[in-house]
C-alpha cells in the first residue's frame, strides 16, 4: 500500500494463527496514539492481560490503547446459565453487536480493531446473519469516521469472501515452514478499492519491536542520475584486461572454483573505492568476518581502517535465516542511506540456499541488479563453480546473462605446479583484452601478469606449452 490504510475505511486482516494479526494490529493502533487520536482495540478471544504480555514482549506501551473485552464470562461455565427458550447464537450475537457499538459512542475512537471475525462467524451459524452483521457493522463505523481493521484466523474451510467481498481491503499474512532454518513470513494485498499498491508477495518478520516488511522491490520505481565513468582495481594489468576497469552503474560476475581468488579481485575494487572517499558493502555469505578479514590481512590489504571509519560495511548474511526480501531491503539501505558506490556479494551460491524456490532466483536477482545498475554502482557478483579443471567444470545456476562483465578464473597446471588464470569472456560497454593472463596471490596482494600467449589449452587445466616461458616467478599461494 502507498501511504497506508485510507482512512475512515473497513479493512480485512486474514491470517492462520501466529502470523503476525495481533502484532500488526497493535502497531496500527499504536501509532494512532502517537498521532493523538482515540483507539479501540476490542477484543472476543483474548484477555487484556494476555494482549498487554504481547506488547511487552515488543517494548510497546499500552497506554493510550482503550480495550474492551467480550469474552464470556467465568459463570457462563456453569449449567444453570446454559439454559435458554432462544438459541444462545441468537441472544449472544445481538448482545456483542450492542455492546461493540455502544463502546464506540461512548469512547469515539478514529481507529478500532476488533479481533476476532471467527467469533462472530460461529455465533451466527448462518451465513445470511453473519454477512448482514458484517455490513451493519460496516454502516456502523463509516458514519462514526473510524478506520477499522477486522482479524480473522481463518479457522472457515474456505477463506471468508463474505467479508472479502464487503470490505475495503484486504491483507492476507501467511507462514512458511522451509524443509530447514527458521520459518518465513509473507504478505500480500489482495484488494485496495481506489488506491495503488504493489501486488505480489512481501517478505516481512516479527522481532522484537514488531512488524517489519520488506516491500517487493521494483527496479523501475528507482532511478538516479549518475556520472558514467571507470572503476579501476589499481593493478594495471588488471585494468587493462578489462578495457580500463569497470564502469559504473554494471554489474561483474566473477566465476572460478573454489579457492582460485574470485573474493580477493572483487575486494580488490572495493578498496580501491574507498581510498577514493567513497563507501563499499560487502554482503558474505561463505566466510567468517574474521577470517575474510585476516586473509586479506595476509596479502598485504588491511581493511580495519575503512570499517572503523563506515567507508566499507561488511554483513555476514546467514542463508537459513533471513528472506529475500530482507536481503534486498538491507542492500537497498546501504546504497541509499550508507552511500555504498560498490556492492559486492559473495557468493550467489549462499544468496541461493536463501531462496525458498530456486525457480525465482534469476527473477529476483534480475529486480535488483537492475536497482543497483540504475544507481550507478559498482556490483561485483561472486559464484563458485563445481569441479577445478577441465571440461568437469560447472555452473550451479547460469546467470551470467544478467551480468554486464564476465570475469572467468581458472586452474591450470604448468612447470610442476598448480597456476591460476584470468580471462574476460564479456563486456558490454566497452572494449576488453580477448587474452588470458596468469595472475597469483601473495603477500604483495593480487599481481597480474602478461598474456599467456605460449599456451595453448588453458581453460582445459593442461595446456600445451607452445613457446618462451613467460609464467609469473612463484610468489607464493593464498586461497581466496
Amino acid at each position: 500500500m502507498e501511504g497506508g490504510f485510507p482512512s475512515r475505511r473497513l479493512y480485512l486482516i486474514e491470517g492462520s494463527p501466529g502470523t503476525g494479526k495481533t502484532t500488526l494490529a497493535l502497531q496500527f493502533l499504536l501509532e494512532g496514539v502517537r498521532n493523538g487520536e482515540p483507539v479501540l482495540y476490542v477484543t472476543l478471544s483474548e484477555t487484556k492481560e494476555e494482549l498487554t504480555e504481547v506488547a511487552q514482549s515488543h517494548g510497546f506501551s499500552m497506554d493510550g490503547i482503550d480495550i474492551y473485552e467480550l469474552i464470556p464470562a467465568e459463570e457462563s461455565l456453569k449449567t444453570e446459565t446454559q439454559y435458554t427458550i432462544f438459541h444462545p447464537s441468537e441472544v449472544e450475537l445481538g448482545d456483542i453487536t450492542k455492546a461493540v457499538t455502544d463502546e464506540v459512542e461512548r469512547l469515539q475512537p478514529t481507529r478500532v480493531v476488533f479481533d476476532s471475525l471467527s467469533e462472530m462467524r460461529l455465533l451466527a451459524r448462518d451465513p445470511l446473519r453473519y454477512r448482514r452483521q458484517i455490513l451493519a457493522l460496516k454502516q456502523f463505523f463509516a458514519g462514526r469516521r473510524c478506520t477499522v481493521l477486522l482479524l480473522d484466523d481463518r479457522t472457515s474451510a474456505k477463506g471468508d469472501l463474505q467479508v472479502e467481498s464487503i470490505a475495503h481491503g484486504v491483507l492476507m499474512l501467511e507462514q512458511l515452514a522451509l524443509d530447514y532454518g527458521t520459518d518465513r513470513r509473507r504478505m500480500r494485498v489482495l484488494k485496495l478499492r481506489g488506491s495503488r499498491f504493489h501486488g505480489g508477495y512481501h517478505d516481512f518478520n516479527i522481532r522484537t519491536g514488531g512488524v517489519t516488511v520488506f516491500p517487493r522491490l521494483i527496479a523501475a520505481n528507482h532511478h538516479t542520475p549518475f556520472v558514467f565513468e571507470s572503476l579501476s582495481s589499481s593493478v594495471p594489468e588488471l585494468d587493462a584486461l578489462l578495457g580500463g576497469g569497470l564502469d559504473r552503474g554494471t554489474t561483474t560476475l566473477i566465476m572460478g572454483p573454489a579457492g582460485s581468488g574470485k573474493s580477493s579481485i572483487a575486494i580488490q575494487f572495493a578498496a580501491t573505492a574507498t581510498r577514493q572517499g567513497e563507501s563499499a558493502a560487502l554482503f558474505i555469505f561463505d566466510e567468517g568476518v574474521q577470517t575474510l578479514l585476516a586473509r586479506l590481512a595476509g596479502m598485504g590489504t588491511n581493511l580495519t581502517p575503512q570499517i572503523e571509519d563506515g567507508r566499507i560495511k561488511i554483513q555476514q548474511i546467514d542463508p537459513a535465516e533471513l528472506s529475500p526480501g530482507e536481503f534486498a531491503s538491507l542492500v537497498k539501505t546501504s546504497v541509499e542511506k550508507d552511500r555504498a558506490k560498490v556492492v559486492i556479494i559473495d557468493s550467489l551460491n549462499g544468496y541461493m540456499q536463501a531462496m525458498p524456490d530456486e525457480r525465482f532466483l534469476t527473477v529476483q536477482m534480475h529486480e535488483l541488479l537492475t536497482y543497483l545498475n540504475q544507481q550507478g554502482v559498482v556490483t561485483l557478483l561472486v559464484m563458485a563453480q563445481h569441479g577445478f579443471m577441465g571440461p568437469s567444470m560447472d555452473s550451479p545456476v547460469d546467470v551470467s546473462y544478467l551480468a554486464d562483465n564476465v570475469l572467468m578464473l581458472r586452474y591450470f597446471e604448468a612447470a610442476g605446479a598448480v597456476r591460476r588464470a584470468i580471462s574476460v569472456t564479456k563486456k558490454r560497454t566497452g572494449f576488453h583484452e580477448n587474452t588470458i593472463r596468469e595472475f597469483q596471490l601473495s603477500s604483495k596482494g593480487v599481481e597480474v601478469g602478461r598474456p599467456l600467449s605460449q599456451f595453448r589449452g588453458l581453460l582445459t587445466g593442461v595446456p600445451v606449452f607452445l613457446g618462451e616461458e613467460s609464467l609469473l616467478p612463484d610468489g607464493g599461494e593464498s586461497n581466496a
